[in-house]
This record gives structure tokens, C-alpha cells and sequence, in this order.
């Protein structure tokens, strides 16, 4: 079983509005302003800052413009393991590309 930090969807949403808000605060912008470079409607970005919702095109729009472009990519780039045995199953399937299929009995 997994044991990674436990944090709700809905929590860590509320993590990422509240720090792309301090970083557009640090850097000056207004709400408009980010809209203006980033193609996100600013009340689209009022409704991200205060009730968490965005889609994931829009965030991804928004980080860029704010300049985490490599922040980004780098996003789930190596594998996360917790055991060996859990590495050696990565290592196993590190070139699939599609999920297993069932078993026909």
C-alpha cells in the first residue's frame, strides 16, 4: 500500500491558488495584468485565487506567464518509489506503454 502525504485534491488546490496569488502579487501584477500575458480571463483568475477552480490549461497558461515553465516540465519527470520492491516494478514497466491487460480465465 501506498503511503504518500495525505493531502485531498481539494487541499492541495487550494496550496497552488494561494501560491500562484503570492507569486503574481511579488511580481506587481494585477489580476488583469496576468490575464493580459497569460490569455486567462482575469475573474477566471478571481474565481482560481478565492474558490480553487481552474482548469488545468488555464494553470498551466498562468504558471507560464509567471515564468515556471521548467517548474513544469519537470512534473512527475522520475519515478517516486518507496521500497525496492516498488523500484524494481518501475524498472520493469519503465518502457510500457499501455496498462496491462486483464487476465481471460
Amino acid at each position: 500500500m501506498y503511503e504518500f502525504e495525505q493531502i485531498s485534491a481539494g487541499e492541495l488546490m487550494v496550496q497552488l491558488a494561494q501560491r500562484l496569488q503570492s507569486r503574481r502579487l511579488e511580481k506587481g501584477l494585477s489580476r488583469q495584468a496576468l490575464a493580459d500575458l497569460s490569455g486567462v480571463p482575469a475573474p477566471t483568475i478571481a474565481r482560481f485565487e478565492q474558490h480553487h477552480a481552474i482548469s488545468l490549461r488555464q494553470y498551466i497558461d498562468l504558471a507560464m506567464a509567471l515564468g515556471y515553465t521548467d517548474a513544469l516540465k519537470e512534473l512527475m519527470q522520475a519515478p517516486i518509489y518507496k521500497t525496492m520492491e516498488e523500484l524494481e516494478t518501475i524498472r520493469v514497466n519503465q518502457n510500457r506503454k499501455r496498462g496491462s491487460h486483464a487476465k481471460r480465465g
